[in-house]
């Protein structure tokens, strides 16, 4: 089979097509043809071995705990283990592949008790493929922050993956949902339920006087000073990403300054989530905001864009063009 594989750490050019073993399933396993994956920020930092933390994971020199990359896929079951009993041949499905990875592939096997749930009829392949990772990131971090109705929560970097799902899921909840973004995503992200949106090219939201219930800073750019003076006492304040000062001493430091919480991890993915996701997509309720689709022979190129910083919600890569 065809697979996307990476043996050194870098820019996008690092990524190769190649021909490998096609995998076979264990008897606990489903093997799924893969319609469809994403480029995440998960699969960017990966690549790059940015943090450090990810040479720690995956090898200090070179990968080799991982190779494939491809954190979530749509796709449909080709063939199954002798013990598995939720899925059949033929069905379709959506799928985290966890940090194992490995969707960059036209097949990957998955044990029938992972992440997984049958594709939402009212989404293609590539859309659902974006689904498990920015829609379940989202959807965690706001049940960590207790995020509840008559709530006021900013959302900092709400056009991207797990910011659109996140002001999407916020609405959802019942909350009062303020967006900051680019002036180019604002008419975006005000369709996805935002009742405000601060254009952060030329307003810093932190100058503004507003407090907030929940600050949500999806791609770790806020300034968290700032950011505390813009929190309602025993506010919660949420980062998906934790760049210099350690989460122990801001936590240290937000239980001093009156008890408001920092939260930047949220526990493991549940397959309950991502069913919970399905039912919203299927209601109408959700939607996944894709900006550009690449062919698995152009993945570079794709890489190369989600690099730029720019991508409005995600980036889908098609295994098997539509």
């Amino acid at each position: 089979m065809k697979a996307v594989i990476y043996q050194a750490y870098g820019s996008p050019d690092v990524l190769e097509l190649q021909e490998v073993a096609k995998p076979v399933p264990k008897d606990n396993e489903i093997l799924i043809k893969v319609h469809a994956t994403s480029v995440t920020a998960g699969d960017c930092r990966m690549r790059k071995a940015d943090p450090f933390a990810a040479r720690i994971y995956n090898g200090l020199m070179r990968p080799s705990r991982v190779q494939i990359l491809g954190f979530e896929l749509a796709g449909e079951v080709e063939s199954i283990g002798e013990k598995v009993t939720r899925f059949k041949v033929g069905d379709q499905v959506l799928a985290s592949c966890g940090f194992k990875f490995g969707a960059y592939a036209e097949y990957r096997c998955l044990p029938e008790d992972g992440v997984i749930a049958r594709k939402p009829l009212n989404l293609d392949f590539g859309e659902a493929a974006a689904l498990p990772i920015g829609g379940g990131t989202a959807l965690r971090f706001l049940r960590a922050g207790n995020v509840q109705s008559g709530q006021k929560i900013l959302i900092y970097g709400a056009s991207g993956s797990v910011g659109t799902y996140a002001v999407q899921l916020a609405r959802i909840f019942g909350a009062e949902v303020t967006a900051v973004c680019s002036t180019d995503n604002i008419k975006m992200v005000k369709s996805l339920g935002a009742k405000h949106v601060i254009d952060y090219t030329n307003t810093d939201f932190t100058q503004l006087g507003e407090q907030y219930d929940v600050i949500f800073d999806t791609v770790g750019k806020s300034k968290f000073a700032s950011c505390m003076k813009a929190l309602k006492p025993r506010g919660c304040y949420l980062s998906a990403f934790s760049p210099g000062l350690s989460p122990v001493l801001r936590g240290l430091r937000l239980n001093i300054s009156g008890g408001k919480a920092y939260k930047t991890a949220t526990g493991r993915e549940k397959q309950e989530d991502l069913l919970f996701l399905q039912e919203r997509i299927e209601s109408g309720e959700l939607r996944p905001v894709i900006d550009r689709s690449y062919p698995l022979e152009q993945i570079v190129e794709a890489h190369r864009y989600v690099d730029t910083g720019h991508k409005k919600g995600n980036v889908v890569i098609q295994v098997v063009r539509p």
